[in-house]
């Protein structure tokens, strides 16, 4: 595995091969097992590459929302042995012990809604990108048909960080997604991940595939991996 693994919380730690669904669905490849292991532990950052632009992409804040955590897998292995115009720091599972059980929640809470609480894991990443000097960050989600947004779309603001709608308008074009724009970050959801790191000043999106909760749904997998794949061409990573 041609990439450096760090754990940056070990209280979200969970056995994420005890969900049937998720697991039915990867091709592990070489970096499968490792990832697998390393999410006992906690919540394992990946990093290809070096030098700038250092961008961050994250998924499983919702452990139920599968299409985007299983996509990861196939990411990271064509990442892998590839050469890389920057550095890519990858979160696959955010959340590893709300994989396992299947669950939208960790300790009780929605952790896109807490990302401004000392101690959240959704802080946790907000701070690593700080401390890593992230320049851009995409978050990846699922969205249940008929639910709110229940389309496949990226969510982006205009301020304070125009490059959020730049980015979102790039992935939509590429990929036929809807972009939908805020204004100002926060204004629609209070605490989300990508409205904090925006906040931060750090250009952020957030991109949503549609499937069921728990399940993962047909072409589901393939949408979310053609969103990450547009993030990093925005970039021109690889």
């Amino acid at each position: 595995m041609d990439c450096e693994v760090i754990t940056i919380a070990q209280d979200t730690g969970g056995d994420i091969s005890l969900n049937q669904e998720l697991m039915e669905e990867l091709t592990q490849g070489s970096i499968g097992k490792p990832l697998i292991d390393s999410a006992l532990t906690g919540t394992p950052l990946l990093k290809f590459g070096s030098g700038p632009p250092h961008i961050l992409l994250c998924a499983g804040i919702h452990g139920n929302e599968l299409p985007p955590q299983v996509a990861f897998f196939k990411l990271l292995n064509q990442l892998d042995g590839k050469k890389i115009k920057g550095t890519v720091y990858t979160i696959p599972i955010a959340i590893p012990y709300a994989t396992m059980k299947n669950s939208r929640r960790f300790n009780g809470w929605d952790m896109n809604r807490k990302t401004f609480k000392e101690g959240c894991i959704s802080n946790t990443i907000l701070k690593t990108a700080q401390k890593l000097k992230i320049q851009a960050a995409a978050d990846f989600h699922s969205t249940q048909p008929q639910s709110n947004p229940g389309i496949e779309s990226v969510f982006c603001s205009k301020k304070p960080c125009y490059e959020s709608f730049k980015i979102a308008s790039h992935i939509t074009h590429q990929t036929s997604s809807k972009v939908i724009s805020q204004e100002r970050a926060g204004t629609l959801y209070g605490g989300a991940l990508e409205d904090e790191l925006n906040i931060s000043g750090i250009p952020a999106v957030t991109c949503e595939v549609v499937s069921r909760n728990g399940k993962v749904d047909s072409g589901s997998v393939e949408r979310s991996f053609m969103q990450m794949k547009s993030f990093l061409d925005y970039f021109n990573m690889i």
